[in-house]
C-alpha cells in the first residue's frame, strides 16, 4: 500500500462548518433554497428512508422529492415531502437498500449517477458508483462497504486492513475510484481524488447505533442541494461532507448528553446543531 508521505489531514470543526450552512433571506423561496431528490429505503428497510428524509428536512432546504420504495412511512412522518419526480439540485441514493436486490431502484440510481447534479451515494448504491464512478459523487461507506466497493472496482482489500489504517484507505479509495470518500468511524475521514483531506472527530461513542449513517447521509444531501452551484469547485465536496459530519456529531452530542441515543434522536436535534453553528459563526 502507498505510504502517502505528503498526506496532510486538516481537522474540521464548528467554525469551519458554520460557513456551509445556507441561511435563507427575505427573497428566498422553496426552489432557491435547494431541492433534494431522494431514492432510499426499501420494503425491508423503510426506516432508513424515514431517517434520511427527516435529517435532510431538518438541516434546512426548500423541498424534498422522495422517489424510493418507502413512500407511505416517509409521508406519514413528513407530509410536506413531494412524492413525484421533477427538477432537483442534488441526489441522495442508496440508504436502506441492498445492492443484490435493487429491482427498479437500480434504474433510478443509474439515472441519478448519469445526471449532472451532485450525488450522495450510500449503502446499496455504493457498488453502482464503484462500477461507474464520476466526479460530483460523494460516497459514505463504513469499513465493510468500502472493502466491497474496492473489490467491485477490481482492487480487493481486507476489512481489517481498512480498519487498521482508515485514513490511508480513504485517500487510496478516493484516488482509485475518482469520487469523494467520506469514510465513517470514530473519526470520519474525508478525501477528494488528489485533493483535500479533512477529518472530523466530534461525535460521541453513543453515535455508533443503527440508522446513524442514514441520518448523516440526509444531512449531507441537504448541504449538497443548498450548495449545488458550487459543488463542483475543487475542495467543495470535501468541505460539505466534513460540515455534514460536524452537524451530525453535534446533533448526536446534544441528543446524548452523555447517555444512549437512537438515530431518530440525532435527526431531531439537527436544528439545534445548526443553531449552534450559526452562533459559532457570529462569535
Amino acid at each position: 500500500m502507498e505510504n502517502f508521505p505528503g498526506a496532510h489531514w486538516m481537522p474540521w470543526g464548528e467554525h469551519d462548518a458554520a460557513a456551509y450552512v445556507a441561511v435563507p433571506t427575505a427573497v428566498s423561496d422553496k426552489y432557491s433554497r435547494g431541492v433534494l431528490g431522494i431514492v432510499t429505503g426499501s420494503r425491508a428497510y423503510p426506516g432508513a428512508a424515514v431517517l434520511g428524509v427527516e435529517a435532510a428536512a431538518r438541516t434546512g432546504l426548500g423541498m424534498i422529492r422522495y422517489l424510493g420504495d418507502a413512500t407511505d412511512p416517509v409521508l406519514a412522518r413528513r407530509p410536506e415531502v413531494v412524492a413525484a419526480p421533477g427538477r432537483v439540485q442534488a441526489w441522495l441514493i442508496g440508504s436502506g437498500t441492498d445492492s443484490q436486490d435493487l429491482g427498479l431502484l437500480g434504474a433510478l440510481f443509474s439515472d441519478a449517477l448519469a445526471s449532472v447534479e451532485p450525488v450522495v451515494a450510500d449503502a446499496g448504491a455504493l457498488e453502482s458508483v464503484a462500477l461507474a464512478p464520476r466526479r460530483g459523487v460523494i460516497v459514505t461507506p463504513h469499513y465493510r462497504e468500502l472493502a466491497r466497493m474496492l473489490a467491485a472496482a477490481g482492487s480487493p482489500v481486507e476489512v481489517a486492513a481498512i480498519a487498521a489504517a482508515p485514513d490511508r484507505w480513504a485517500i487510496r479509495a478516493a484516488n482509485r475510484l475518482g469520487v469523494t470518500v467520506l469514510l465513517k468511524g470514530a473519526t470520519t475521514w474525508i478525501a477528494e481524488p488528489d485533493g483535500a483531506h479533512l477529518s472530523v472527530s466530534i461525535a460521541p461513542p453513543w453515535t455508533a447505533t443503527a440508522g446513524a449513517g442514514d441520518v448523516l447521509a440526509g444531512i449531507l444531501g441537504a448541504l449538497l442541494a443548498t450548495h449545488s452551484t458550487a459543488a463542483g469547485e475543487p475542495g467543495m465536496p470535501a468541505r460539505l461532507a466534513a460540515s455534514a459530519a460536524v452537524i451530525h456529531g453535534l446533533a448526536a452530542s446534544i441528543a446524548s448528553r452523555g447517555g444512549p441515543i437512537v438515530a431518530l434522536d440525532i435527526a431531531e436535534r439537527v436544528p439545534d446543531a445548526v443553531r449552534r453553528l450559526l452562533g459559532a459563526d457570529r462569535a
